[in-house]
């Protein structure tokens, strides 16, 4: 079985390392908010390119604190909206939707799957209060357009880096290119911990001040509460091992670049689509979604030939029961990219072998 995504031979890559950051902290006897937590957020920081990374206990966490952050401040309040991405992944609209916000879906693009720029400032009302941009599969979705339309409508601009972590826009790195920025360690992603993790990243201290006090009970002061927060922390165990595992981030993101450009070369296949390739800096493949109008015949062909895949995703947002309001709303594009996306195995360690036994079958489906 040539799997979508091997944790176990990912893992065993660094093993020794995380055994002898797992025995430190065990060994400390601190296992929240301490050494490890200072050290990974000053060094993921540095690595985004920001003054401030507060980490967090998951990423819907990072992305729920981000806006009510926002509200404490004064920046946004009950009802206000927030443009996002009609195709996002259900947590993003869930954070806006939880903070009594209201979300106005905007359709992707077909060729680049992300939020369609061209198509948010038609988006924008009075009650508009800002962009939450989300870079999924691994591909910006920002462009100087984009942050040019937030600045003169005085919009905030939020990214959803849940699934592109070192990602760049002409040398910025995803996380540092608006306002704020929610990050997902979820074990499968390119930068993974050992259980659900995340983090905010900002240079604007005041709202990294506010966060960081709203995640931990809404406290800046031992039993001191001066907002009624939540308990989100990110445990000293997975602080350490994404601290590890952040060293060979980039080595990581490279090695899934060749495999993308091993399959962008050679599938060969009129019944199949891929995404158009953009430059390797702007792209990660936290997944490679390729296209087919008989998806799951696709799929249940390729689990036949010994290839595991999963779909990104099956059901758009507003067709989900838990926003039945939505549910005859239409969206063409976002409901094409979920009738047809099929993602296919892309991790650090796939082998030659295996890449060719993929492609092979996928230029053979017939």
């Amino acid at each position: 079985m040539v799997k979508l995504l091997d944790l176990q031979a990912i893992t065993m890559q660094h093993a020794e390392e995380y055994e002898a950051a797992a025995r430190r902290v065990i060994e400390s006897g601190w296992f929240l908010q301490g050494h490890e937590n200072e050290t990974f957020e000053h060094d993921y920081a540095r690595y985004i390119g920001t003054k401030h990374c507060v980490a967090v206990a998951n990423g819907l966490d990072a992305l729920k604190l981000i806006l009510r952050g926002y509200k404490e401040l004064g920046v946004m309040q009950d009802g206000d909206e927030i443009i996002v991405p009609a195709n996002t992944y259900i947590a993003t609209i869930l954070a806006i939707t939880d903070n009594q916000l209201v979300p106005v879906l905007v359709e992707p693009t077909w060729e680049h799957l992300e939020l369609d720029i061209n198509k948010v400032e038609e988006a924008i009302t009075p009650r508009t209060k800002g962009v939450m941009t989300v870079h999924l599969y691994g591909r910006i979705a920002y462009n100087d357009q984009l942050g040019d339309i937030c600045r003169r409508h005085g919009l905030k601009l939020m990214e959803d880096c849940a699934q592109s972590h070192g990602c760049c826009w002409r040398g910025v790195k995803t996380g540092a290119l608006g306002n704020a920025a929610a990050h997902s360690f979820y074990p499968g992603k390119n930068l993974g911990a050992f259980g659900d993790a995340g983090a905010v990243t900002t240079d604007d201290e005041e709202l990294a001040s506010v966060i960081r006090a709203l995640a931990n009970y809404g406290s800046q002061k031992k039993y001191v509460f001066r907002y009624v927060g939540i308990n989100s922390r990110m445990s000293e165990l997975d602080a350490a091992v994404l601290d590890v595992k952040l060293k060979y981030l980039d080595e990581d993101n490279r090695k899934r670049q060749r495999l993308a450009a091993y399959y962008y070369d050679a599938i060969d296949n009129p019944l199949i689509t891929l995404p158009r390739r953009l430059d390797d800096e702007n792209n990660v493949y936290h997944q490679f979604p390729i296209f087919c109008e008989r998806r799951d015949e696709l799929q249940a062909y390729l689990k036949e030939g010994g290839v595991q895949t999963l779909i990104h995703y099956p059901i758009p947002p507003h067709k989900q029961e838990c926003y039945r309001d939505w549910n005859d709303r239409c969206y063409p594009i976002t409901e094409r990219i979920h009738q047809q996306e099929l993602s296919i195995p892309m991790n650090q360690v796939v082998s030659r072998d295996e890449a060719e036994t993929v492609v092979c079958l996928i230029n053979n489906f017939r």
